[in-house]
């Protein structure tokens, strides 16, 4: 898919991956770019930078993004590219408190649920239309010192994958996002952590990246291309991918609970 002359909407657009997309789009020619987040200062930033409009939006609630994608409908016409974006993390295992759970899984994988929901019967009446989740490399392997965050990517990547199964022949495409270690705020506390074992990339670097997959309209997005060959080797021996990541636990003395 070319973006150029195209629809294109960016939820948690205000910072980080979001931003760059947005940016990027409008240097691609996007005809319209439709931005969304909770940080409406933020969202002025890069509304000045790319001349988007904005749309203040809590991704948890099915509500305000049912707003947010009827009301580009109504004064757009369609959408042609839904990058569902937004994303949080939460750090440890089964001790994070539910409500915590709650969250994470509400933002990570709910508001997902929400924007297909919302968008794809328009998409399907038209006959096209593309949907970019932003999962994570957390969802093709897992993320040592957050199941929170593993699981609920991983629920991310089989949502996308159930989308592009179930709605490919009737003209909808969908791609994942699965990075590694970007540089944004999520890993401003934690820039040497175990998601950069490979690297922190730039924001501009992983939105190069969707570009290029969006233009094959391949399903994988990897901004780190060494996650393939992790994914195989996870998948070619489950056993010792598993051993592997134990020890790379250790080496990185993340503590057990309890």
């Amino acid at each position: 898919m070319e973006v150029r002359d195209k629809v294109v909407v960016v939820t948690g657009a205000a910072n980080g991956i979001g931003r760059a997309l947005a940016k990027r789009f409008s240097e691609e020619g996007a005809g319209k770019i439709i931005i969304a987040d909770l940080d409406e200062q933020g969202l002025k930033r890069v509304e000045t930078e790319t001349g988007a409009e904005s749309f203040k939006t809590d991704v948890a609630s099915e509500a305000d993004i049912k707003q947010l994608i009827k009301s580009c409908e109504r004064k757009y016409g369609g959408i042609d590219l839904l990058c569902n974006n937004a994303g949080i993390g939460v750090n440890g295992g089964p001790e994070v408190p539910n409500e915590e759970w709650q969250k994470i899984w509400e933002i990570n994988v709910m508001a997902h649920v929400y924007a297909a929901r919302a968008a794809i019967p328009g998409m399907l009446r038209r006959g096209s239309g593309y949907i970019l989740n932003t999962a994570s490399a957390a969802g093709l392997l897992s993320q040592i010192g957050s199941a929170p965050y593993a699981v609920t990517k991983h629920a991310a990547v089989s949502f996308a994958e159930w989308l592009a199964i179930t709605y490919g022949d009737r003209g909808l495409k969908v791609s994942v996002l699965c990075p590694q270690a970007v540089r944004t705020a999520m890993t401003a506390n934690d820039p040497d952590g175990v998601a950069s074992v490979d690297g922190m990339i730039e924001p501009e670097q992983v939105s190069e990246a969707v570009v290029t997959t969006l233009k094959n309209e391949s399903f994988l997005v990897l901004p780190h291309p060494k996650v393939l060959d992790y994914m195989q080797r996870k998948s070619g021996d489950y056993d010792r991918w598993i051993e592997g990541m134990k020890k790379l636990q250790s080496s990185y003395g993340v503590s057990d609970w309890p």
